[in-house]
């Protein structure tokens, strides 16, 4: 005996030639949803990765500055010195420092007004994502 004749008999409800293939294109159309979606968490990603970057070079940059100042309020008796970082041994461990931390890194210092004791620091760096970037903060140092 054959088995299909004990089968009950479903009637086949007929569609309109307008709705078939209806459910592909709404599952096509999620997909393509759900992808655009995806490339832009991997882009937000990105873009926090890089904001991560430079935040954390212009961290590095104030520490550095102000590590000098420090440097410079213990070594009162010779800031006049640090006017020409190369020839100074702790100027130049500083800028060592610098182009160490930071991507392109360079530090000068600037004697204002010896007398007043007024310095101005500054650090550059380059980044690859975000070009150039420059930090200055002025001081006074005046000796005890």
């Amino acid at each position: 005996m054959n088995s299909h004749l004990h089968r009950p008999h479903r009637p086949r409800t007929a569609r309109p030639l307008r709705t078939r293939g209806f459910m592909l294109i709404e599952v096509l159309v999620a997909i393509l949803i759900f992808s655009i979606g995806v490339l832009a968490l991997v882009g937000l990603q990105a873009s926090m990765t890089s904001a991560q970057s430079v935040a954390k070079s212009r961290a590095d940059a104030t520490y550095l500055a102000n590590e000098l100042i420090g440097v410079m309020w213990s070594d009162t008796s010779n800031l006049a010195s640090y006017a020409n970082c190369a020839g100074y041994a702790r100027c130049k461990d500083w800028q060592d420092k610098i182009a160490a931390s930071l991507p392109k890194g360079a530090g000068s210092v600037t004697v204002v007004n010896a007398a007043t004791g007024e310095v101005s620091v500054t650090v550059q760096w380059t980044s690859s994502s975000d070009g150039e970037h420059q930090f200055t903060t002025t001081t006074f140092i005046r000796a005890s």
